[in-house]
């Protein structure tokens, strides 16, 4: 694996690699902390033959708390080895200059419509806007063929899907939506699961379980009733529930009830603790 931190040193690299054989980049762009979930988008990657990079960048414009950047773990060594188990190829590590040169208001901003204000986006306000100018700017930087995203972030995959549209790189890059990755007990994979304590993790487990809830009573169709069981199946775990619905899996555009006609999600948000989770479910 080689490791760059320049972006000019990076694009040389890739250039000379082209120049010599026909290369498809495939690219993960990561926070680090990272866990099984980023590893299988690695794997995702070279099972499509892709010559793989993999970023990590702590991006202070996506988070609307300042103490929730500062408590973003960092484990770059772990990291690393990490990927060079999983067979990365590249790995670049840019630091804020090298992202945003001119400064943050210097990189151009994207609108997101709806996704903005609903779920995370009414949520975290700003969030995504941080999340277009970060992905953007890496994306202008590596060029990939192939960008490779984790089902657990939906929301965020649409906004990514939707700046890609708005770039006008839809002939240069395509997305490739890798399934949720989870634990035995089903606590979907996060980097902040490692700032919940061994009690907080069962806890946590209600997430997935109502989110289960909710699945099974699909030939109900009667997500209200359905809702507020988890309702009280979260509150017994100690969750404190930020939101709970159903949306249509392609759009996430919220559903007021069961639609048998239509694939449906259910999303969720909650903190346990002082950690804050999400995860969603196809229904």
């Amino acid at each position: 694996m080689v490791i760059f931190k320049k972006a000019a040193d990076l694009q040389h690299f890739i250039d000379t690699k082209r120049a010599h054989q026909s290369v498809k980049l495939g690219f993960v762009p990561t926070m680090g902390a990272l866990h099984e979930g980023h590893l299988s988008l690695i794997e995702a990657s070279k099972k499509q033959k892709c010559l793989t990079v993999c970023s990590i960048f702590v991006n202070p414009t996506q988070f609307n708390d300042p103490e929730d950047f500062k408590k973003y773990p960092s484990t770059l060594d772990a990291d690393t080895e990490a990927l060079l188990g999983a067979g990365c190829d590249i790995l670049f590590i840019p630091d804020i200059l090298e992202i945003y040169p001119d400064g943050f208001d210097a990189v151009k901003s994207y609108s997101f419509a709806y996704l903005e204000t609903i779920f995370e986006g009414a949520q975290r306000p700003g969030h995504f806007q941080g999340v277009g100018k970060v992905v953007a700017r890496l994306l202008e930087l590596v060029q990939p063929q192939v960008l490779f995203l984790g089902q657990k972030d939906a929301q965020q995959c649409l906004v990514i899907k939707e700046l890609i549209k708005q770039m006008n790189w839809e002939h240069k890059t395509s997305v490739s939506i890798v399934p949720t990755v989870r634990n035995e007990q089903g606590l979907a994979l996060s980097s902040r699961n490692l700032r919940l304590t061994e009690a907080e993790q069962k806890q946590a487990l209600a997430l997935y379980q109502s989110l289960q809830l909710i699945k099974a009573a699909k030939t109900s169709n009667n997500f209200e009733h359905a809702k507020q069981a988890c309702i009280a199946l979260l509150h017994q775990n100690n969750c404190e529930l930020e939101y709970l619905a159903l949306a249509d899996a392609a759009s996430l555009q919220p559903l007021s009830d069961f639609d048998t006609h239509k694939d449906m999600m259910a999303i969720i948000a909650a903190r346990v603790g002082a950690v804050r989770l999400i995860d969603n479910l196809f229904i």
